[in-house]
């Protein structure tokens, strides 16, 4: 896995084979005089790879999952801390909705405009119809910064958690909260 080690302030300089996506992200950004960190990387589409842009990046990146109920017709993208097991019966519970699974791919493209591997609150801009409902695990507004991909898994950001709460709110996008029992603490 090839890591650029390093940790860049702002947008890249050369923008050369960024995607629309990914620039739209920085744009909101530079909007909102939102600062960020930036490390650059190969694809990093899984949580194992993820793991070692944390060390450049310096701080743990989230794990993000974009959901649907079994109709298909509320999608949800949980925000959690990426090395904590998920379990959707927990999270259908708390959320009051029919048993949940992934959404598709379709529906990640057409309401994120990303693919899997790549989603992160950052691409919540693109909803403009609002059919994607933010869900947080309360554990993770205990870290200071919250990292994700910007439109695409070949870059991570860290923003502050303030910071990007206050970017999802310029969408749109009021966070639901959740409290996701840890079985790793016999939490279930």
């Amino acid at each position: 896995m090839q890591i650029d080690s390093t940790l860049y302030s702002g947008r890249p300089a050369d923008e050369t084979g960024r995607i629309p996506q990914e620039l739209a992200v920085y744009d909101r950004l530079d909007q909102l005089s939102i600062p960020y960190v930036r490390v650059d990387h190969e694809h990093a589409d899984t949580m194992e790879i993820c793991q070692e842009v944390e060390r450049v990046l310096g701080s743990e990146i989230c794990k993000n999952l974009f959901l649907c109920n079994r109709q298909q017709t509320q999608f949800y993208l949980l925000m959690m801390p990426g090395d904590k097991p998920f379990k959707t019966k927990y999270l259908s519970a708390q959320l009051g909705c029919a048993r949940l699974s992934f959404a598709d791919e379709t529906h990640m493209r057409d309401y994120l405009g990303t693919v899997p591997g790549s989603v992160s609150a950052l691409e919540l801009l693109f909803d403009r119809e609002q059919k994607v409902q933010l869900v947080i695990d309360r554990e993770l507004m205990q870290d200071e910064w919250i990292s994700g991909h910007p439109g695409i898994s070949t870059s991570t950001l860290r923003l502050r958690r303030e910071d990007l709460l206050r970017y999802a709110a310029s969408t749109g996008h009021e966070p639901v909260y959740v409290d996701l029992p840890d079985p790793r603490r016999g939490e279930e």
